[in-house]
């Protein structure tokens, strides 16, 4: 069979092609030319707020304006935790959720457009009972282990090595290929053993549970080239590391990892920082301590825009009430503006997010409108104390942003501007595309009226003389008006079923709203573990029992001791509105006999339907 001359000249060119972009697809790091936004969706101690299925509700929402969410490392810690101190990879049960729950909020985001990026954590791991001990997980019929020879020769500056010769194990015999980390193993990316563990791991999260990224924490840690190593394994769609530091350092990160990767851009947010905190908005085309974003027209002539992950906060810098972070102090909405104008993939706080949903979702609407990417190129048109100006050019328009507390008196130069937006220190102007034809989403006003509840604790059990109550979660109204620990020494008691029970009432503020708690007596030691997203009135009693801490644990008997609750004898209400403990509105007609049995709020009073 004879084949033309041509035709063989096609296949050729044809498989080269195919060739390229198969390796495009699994060495791009970040797509080129991508239009996306992506929401972290979480902040530090959010466990009410990220819990998978209050996420998964918001699923429609959060189509409107995102198209990735990052969320906190999903597997199983060994109790409640932000993810970091990582225990299980192939137990999916969280602090956020079961993986039922997991998989399902992954599927929804899918089904709406919505790709779901894994926080990752594999610079370091936490042991089961010891200084070297690592779980035993089977997954698909294999089953991984690490052992003491995993973990780097040099973790801890020695004092694992120390305690290990001291107790008959063995290290690795190689020291750690980037920053070491105290508290936890450092992990020898150099073992088989460590690299057959975190491939299968990866390919677990991408292949079986259904994330589109990765989210590398602390990639400093170890060297760039095991997350070429990992990624060419598992072919995520996107990934970002998180290497804070200077510019520099950033670059040669991306570059180690040969363009596999995206990062953070670390300096774009501190020259936000800069600007804002210290009213200074000409500070957003300078340098921080000698560094320029990845994302500025100065560094580069743009070669790492497309690998760079913008952001103005995230859990690690924003204000918490017991810890001194690097927040920014004030006009956050500004500061999101700036970042939705730029270059690069933005990532939205989701703090932010909850706390001008409108303003932010209008932005996007914008940014994407005109075409701007991780590509684009942006332009300073005007820097001063008062307020600064940058044009960046997408590919249906172009979009002028002007950020300051005199942001309004900024007159764009040229024909064919108009304004789009504006709000509290910023307006965005368009050209080469009408502001009537920019399509902004809407949102339902929420029917959540905020509500008390009241936490009773008791004590009896373990003997202790009086109780301190160290709260947390939501907003700063719920953090203890002591900040310092153990938090506030409880006086005020009350006497309900012959018990004497320790008392302090919060406001539930909003629908994503919650309260946690830590319960201790004198200086704070003994404690109880952390008891969580409490949002309704509960009663507790700390039990004699512990956890393999040592911390007590807590019973919820709240069902034993519903005082002061109204019987529901009516048959309607006078407003017509009956709501969940939590606030939902979920009956308007004031028909209360077609309600379930349980606890609900009528007429401003908690009622029982029996």
């Amino acid at each position: 069979m004879r084949i033309k001359t041509s035709n063989i000249v096609r296949v050729l060119v044809l498989l080269f092609t195919v060739q390229c972009s198969l390796f495009t697809a699994t060495a791009q790091g970040w797509p080129q030319d991508y239009g996306g936004v992506m929401l972290q969706g979480f902040f530090w101690d959010s466990f009410s707020d990220t819990q998978w299925t209050r996420l998964e509700k918001q699923a429609d929402e959060l189509a409107t304006t995102f198209d990735l969410v990052w969320v906190p490392q999903s597997g199983n810690c060994g109790g409640i935790s932000m993810g970091y101190d990582d225990l299980y990879w192939f137990n999916q049960n969280s602090s956020f959720g079961s993986e039922a729950e997991l998989r399902s909020m992954i599927n929804t985001f899918k089904e709406k457009g919505i790709g779901t990026i894994a926080d990752v954590v594999i610079n370091h791991r936490k042991n089961v009972s010891n200084w070297v001990d690592f779980p035993r997980e089977t997954y698909n019929g294999v089953t991984y282990e690490m052992t003491s020879t995993d973990i780097c020769a040099d973790d801890d500056d020695g004092a694992t090595k120390t305690w290990a010769t001291q107790n008959g194990y063995s290290l690795s015999s190689n020291n750690d290929t980037g920053e070491g980390w105290g508290g936890m193993r450092d992990l020898d990316h150099k073992s088989e053993n460590v690299q057959k563990s975190v491939k299968a791991y990866l390919r677990f999260l991408i292949e079986d549970l259904g994330y589109t990224g990765f989210r590398y924490d602390m990639v400093k840690g170890y060297s760039g080239s095991y997350t070429k190593m990992y990624n060419e394994e598992a072919k995520p769609q996107f990934s970002v590391g998180e290497c804070w530091d200077g510019t520099g350092t950033i670059r040669n990160w991306i570059d180690a990892a040969d363009k596999t990767s995206a990062a953070f851009d670390f300096q774009f947010r501190y020259t936000v920082r800069n600007a804002i905190n210290a009213n200074d908005w000409s500070l957003l085309g300078k340098q921080n301590d000698g560094n320029w974003p990845l994302v500025s027209k100065d560094y580069e002539k743009g070669a790492y825009r497309q690998y760079a992950v913008t952001f103005v906060e995230n859990h690690d810098t924003e204000k918490r009430a017991n810890a001194n972070q690097d927040p920014i102090k004030k006009d956050t909405l500004a500061a999101n503006a700036y970042l939705l104008a730029m270059p690069g993939t933005p990532c939205i706080f989701l703090t932010h997010w909850k706390a001008y949903k409108q303003d932010i979702a209008n932005m996007v609407a914008v940014r994407k409108a005109v075409g701007i990417t991780n590509t684009s190129t942006p332009i300073n048109m005007a820097s001063n104390k008062d307020y600064y100006a940058v044009q960046t050019t997408g590919t249906k328009g172009k979009l002028l942003c002007v950020v300051g507390t005199k942001a309004d008196t900024y007159v764009p130069n040229g024909a064919g501007w108009k304004k789009a937006i504006s709000g509290y220190h910023y307006v965005y102007y368009v050209n080469g595309i009408e502001p009537e034809s920019i399509a902004y989403p809407t949102f339902t006003p929420s029917d959540f009226k905020p509500y008390a509840i009241t936490v009773y604790v008791n004590i009896d059990q373990v003997g202790w003389s009086a109780v301190n109550f160290w709260s947390w979660g939501g907003d700063d109204s719920h953090a203890p008006k002591n900040n310092n620990w153990p938090g506030d020494k409880i006086t005020s008691t009350t006497e309900v079923g012959g018990k004497t029970w320790y008392t302090q009432s919060y406001t539930i503020n909003n629908e994503y709203d919650a309260v946690s708690f830590v319960f201790s007596t004198g200086s704070g030691n003994p404690q109880t573990v952390d008891v969580t997203n409490v949002t309704t009135d509960k009663f507790f009693e700390i039990s004699t029992s512990k956890n393999s801490e040592g911390k007590y644990l807590t019973n919820d008997v709240t069902e034993n001791y519903i005082s002061g609750i109204i019987p529901l004898y009516a048959d309607t209400t006078d407003d017509g509105k009956v709501y969940t403990l939590d606030g939902r509105l979920v009956r308007t007609d004031g028909n209360l006999q077609q309600l379930p049995k349980g606890l609900y709020i009528v007429n401003k009073k908690k009622v029982i339907v029996k």
